[in-house]
């Protein structure tokens, strides 16, 4: 067997066949870069408007007065009221009912423990090597946290997080890229990790519960409020239409009993 320089030739890329290789991967990285997000679009009192390719498309059979074609950037609605009968996609339903996409300012209902107003402030909890952001105004009670590590996350104790009690950092790690709604991050040596960066943009609809955003998706609007120390590569969106954090999920869809048998 021919060798060169201790290695086999056989299967070895040639130096021009390396080089166009990395041309390739370089112009396939930067097409990923120049290609636009997908979005979503709260729209007022209506449904999420989802936008997957920005480029506008002929519509076909369609031609304005001069017979030139009409292009138009295709999307799709997506029900946050929960009341439509073709989830998860927009019916009109609610029109039907009058949805409101504004959130309470005050409790003003006599059932305290279903309109709470969750105050917009992030905690720190500092470990021995690792210290956990919290911030309670985005949680959306996936529980993810006190399932998943409940020796660090207990609801019933004060304070409700100790990094020290894992066994490694680690552990800490892996539970917090379990938190959809990106209530929680994690510093190390003085560097926040707050947003999973190798995931790809989708939307998943969640069985009984919010839309999980990961990827990415730029959430464009008016009226969107990012809560202190949110991420804005994944979070959770409101779909039975109850949240007082709108458009983002706060946990209201378990305490109405939001149920989707089509899911």
């Amino acid at each position: 067997m021919i060798k060169s320089k201790g290695k086999s030739l056989i299967g070895h890329k040639s130096e021009k066949e390396e080089m166009t290789a990395n041309t390739n991967n370089e112009k396939k990285q930067e097409e990923d870069l120049s290609r636009e997000k997908p979005k979503i679009v709260p729209l007022p009192n209506g449904p999420y408007y989802f936008i997957n390719e920005m480029e506008p498309k002929v519509v076909e059979n369609l031609q304005n007065s001069k017979g030139e074609a009409l292009s138009v950037t295709r999307g799709v609605s997506l029900c946050r009221c929960g009341a439509s009968n073709n989830k998860p996609f927009c019916d009109g339903t609610h029109s039907k009912i009058g949805f409101s996409s504004e959130n309470k300012e005050e409790d003003d209902t006599n059932d305290n423990s279903h309109h709470q107003i969750i105050k917009d402030k992030r905690k720190n909890y500092v470990g021995k090597g690792i210290t956990i952001h919290d911030n309670r105004k985005i949680c959306s009670h996936a529980a993810e946290c006190v399932n998943n590590l409940p020796s660090v996350f207990k609801l019933n104790a004060r304070p409700w997080i100790n990094p020290d009690a894992a066994e490694t950092k680690e552990e800490i790690v892996n539970t917090i890229k379990k938190c959809p709604s990106g209530a929680l991050s994690y510093s190390i040596d003085g560097i926040e990790y707050r947003d999973h960066n190798e995931t790809k943009p989708i939307i998943t609809v969640s069985k009984g519960g919010p839309y999980h955003i990961t990827g990415g998706i730029d959430l464009i609007g008016d009226n969107i409020q990012w809560a202190e120390g949110a991420s804005k590569e994944h979070y959770v969106l409101c779909r039975c239409g109850a949240s007082n954090n709108k458009p983002f999920c706060d946990g209201m869809h378990r305490l109405i009993n939001f149920n989707d048998d089509k899911e």
